[in-house]
């Protein structure tokens, strides 16, 4: 029973490794440069182990997103519940989806960007994908009125989308990106 234990715990070692290695790769490098072979030659290990836990990078990639709607929740609750008022906690929330997608740009595009087998909007969309919607859910919950809560939350969702994927893509003006989120939310605030 322990030498099964100990296996266990060494196989999501490996897992935790082989995505920590990838997303790390990711960012220095982007995404172009990870590839199997290049992962095995990482974390010394090799491509058939990284099959063995992975069916190949878009799995991979998943699994980096995956990790990435965990801290994209806890980013948006922190700055949602630090709020005092509800236009406050929307504006908040905005600005730290922001500030993740800039800070994090290929965790944000395995996210976001790049293909995904990852179920959005479906009865199979994973818990932390969930909760990280159920955050923009009630950012924009008090300010809802009589529209649809998760279509109000979807079109946030797409504004903000929208903003850094072309801020970022240097297709708007750098300077204007902090009046650009007020706007959105001050125009969402309006009933």
């Amino acid at each position: 029973m322990a030498t099964q234990t100990r296996r266990e715990r060494e196989r999501a070692e490996r897992h935790r490794l082989i995505v920590r290695a990838a997303r790390e790769l990711a960012e220095a490098e982007g995404w172009e440069a990870v590839t199997t072979r290049r992962l095995a030659a990482e974390i010394e290990y090799s491509q058939p182990v990284l099959y063995s836990h992975f069916s190949g990078k878009d799995a991979i990639m998943a699994a980096v997103a995956m990790e990435g709607f965990a801290e994209l929740t806890a980013e948006l609750r922190a700055a949602r519940t630090s709020a005092t008022v509800p236009e406050q906690a929307l504006a908040r929330a905005a600005a730290a989806y922001a500030a993740f997608a800039e800070q994090r740009p290929a965790l944000y595009d395995a996210m976001f960007t790049h293909a995904s087998a990852l179920p959005f909007a479906t009865a199979e969309t994973p818990d932390d994908l969930r909760a990280a919607f159920a955050e923009l859910l009630e950012a924009v919950r008090p300010i809802a009125g009589d529209d649809d809560l998760e279509t109000l939350a979807e079109t946030l969702w797409s504004g903000l989308h929208g903003l850094v994927t072309l801020m970022r893509a240097g297709r708007l003006r750098e300077e204007e990106h902090e009046r650009r989120l007020d706007l959105l939310i001050r125009r969402m605030s309006r009933r």
